[in-house]
C-alpha cells in the first residue's frame, strides 16, 4: 500500500513533506504527548540508534498533536537528532489512523496511538506497528530492515 503523502512542519518550523524522503527508507512514527515517560523512552531509543539506522538508509520523523514549541523544548532536552513534525489539526494522525480510543487509569479517551509505519525507498508501507512497546521497538524495526534486505 502506497503511504499517503503529508507536509507538516518540524521543531523550528521547517516543512517537511514525506515525498522529500523518497528513495530512504522511513521510520514514521506517532506518539502520544512530548516529554512523557514512554514517549521519550522511544524517542530517546531513536536518538541512541540513529546512525545505526541511517546506515541502513534510514529516515527516522516522529509526529505527535504537540506544538512547535513544544517539540523543540522536548528535542533540546533530549539532544533529539531527528525532525519532530507538528499535527496541531491532527491530520496526518488520523490520515495514518494512529488517532482512537486508549484507556488510561481506567478511564476511556481518545487520543494518539503510538503507532509506526516502516515505509520503504518507492513510499510502500513494508510495516505498520500497533501498540508499540517503546523499549523494544528500534530493536524490532532494525530486525525487520535486515530481513527486507
Amino acid at each position: 500500500m502506497k503511504a499517503m503523502d503529508f507536509e507538516l512542519p518540524d521543531q523550528d518550523g521547517k516543512m517537511h513533506k514525506l515525498s522529500d524522503y523518497r528513495g530512504k527508507w522511513v521510520v514514521l512514527y506517532f506518539y502520544p504527548k512530548d516529554d512523557t515517560p514512554g514517549c521519550t523512552t522511544e524517542a530517546c531509543n531513536f536518538r541512541d540508534a540513529l546512525k545505526e539506522l541511517q546506515k541502513k538508509g534510514v529516515a527516522v520523523l516522529g509526529v505527535s498533536k504537540d506544538t512547535i514549541a513544544s517539540h523543540k523544548k522536548f528535542r533540546e532536552k533530549y539532544h533529539l537528532n531527528f525532525p519532530l513534525l507538528s499535527d496541531t489539526l491532527k491530520s496526518v494522525i488520523e490520515t495514518y489512523h494512529a488517532w482512537g480510543k486508549k484507556k488510561f487509569m481506567g478511564r476511556e479517551f481518545e487520543g494518539t496511538l503510538r503507532t509506526t509505519y516502516l515505509i520503504d525507498p518507492v513510499g510502500e508501507i513494508k510495516k505498520v506497528y500497533e501498540n508499540v512497546n517503546p523499549t523494544i521497538h528500534t530493536g524490532e524495526i532494525i530486525r525487520d530492515l535486515d530481513s527486507f534486505g
